[in-house]
């Protein structure tokens, strides 16, 4: 049911959240759509669930178009581009299905616990996570305001990573773990990248609040970067180059050359007995 305020129509959150179901169903038809086919073919079972997220995703964009004249987003859309937008967002389904299904290839390839790449699917938190992320991306492109975020926050508080909507990031994108992930708005990231849980791909300074908007404020990691745990990069000019290691607990302000490995000093241990 849409949420009213006043005039204002607010976008519904878990009828946003039921649309991320959908499309769940449609990319993972032998996971999450079995259960749908109800006596119907795969045929009829595709087509009716693609009618559905088209009409449940025009409505909820419509609902953000309403709150955003209320609020003065920025980057809103046309109304007149509603249809365009669902038509758009259907047809680039299949880019997605080919773009995630090398993600899981990433994940299988690049966790030697995984058992199976069905098991990456059903469980892994850092594939929901960029499942939830590449559906919104390819909204937050169409300059859709409210709906993208409301993707990517329902998967951050699943999962624990935080993947901007605004994000660029490449083919076979692995994240390991992934608990305590952030990554913001203008990060870049190229392909075949692994990353662990607790590694922050931020700003250098946000002091500056909205006039920072739209600038280059988070860092760029190019080609078969690996960053282990708890790893903290900030910058917009701050380039990791390809085929590098980053090492748990480096915090890295400026660009690191390609092939290199950073690591930091060990800390010094002291063990006592009780002897």
């Amino acid at each position: 049911m849409p949420v009213f305020c006043g005039e204002m129509t607010l976008p519904d959150r878990q009828e946003i959240i039921h649309i991320l179901n959908e499309i769940e169903k449609i990319l993972f038809p032998s996971y999450f759509g079995i259960n749908g086919l109800m006596g119907i073919t795969p045929a009829e079972f595709v087509e009716k669930t693609l009618v559905n997220i088209y009409y449940q995703l025009k409505s909820q964009l419509k609902n953000a178009l309403s709150l955003s004249k209320w609020t003065g987003a920025k980057k809103v859309f046309d109304e007149a581009d509603l249809d365009k937008i669902c038509d758009e967002f259907i047809d680039e389904l299949p880019n997605l299905q080919e773009m995630l299904l090398k993600d899981v290839t990433a994940n299988f390839e690049g966790d030697p616990a995984a058992m199976s790449k069905s098991e990456i699917v059903l469980s892994y938190p850092g594939f929901y996570a960029i499942f939830v992320y590449r559906i919104a991306h390819e909204l937050y492109k169409r300059k859709v305001p409210f709906v993208p975020r409301i993707m990517t926050e329902y998967a951050h508080g699943k999962t624990g990573i935080d993947i901007n909507p605004g994000a660029e990031i490449g083919e076979y994108f692995f994240i390991d773990h992934g608990t305590g992930i952030v990554i913001g708005e203008t990060t870049k990231i190229g392909k075949w990248v692994k990353i662990y849980q607790g590694v922050t791909l931020g700003a250098l300074s946000p002091r500056k609040g909205q006039s920072l908007s739209g600038v280059k404020r988070h860092p760029t990691v190019e080609d078969n970067v690996t960053i282990y745990a708890n790893t903290t990069v900030l910058g917009g000019e701050t380039v990791i180059g390809e085929n590098s290691v980053i090492g748990g607990n480096s915090f890295i302000t400026s660009s690191v050359e390609r092939n290199s490995f950073v690591s930091i000093k060990a800390p010094e241990l002291i063990i006592r007995t009780d002897d």
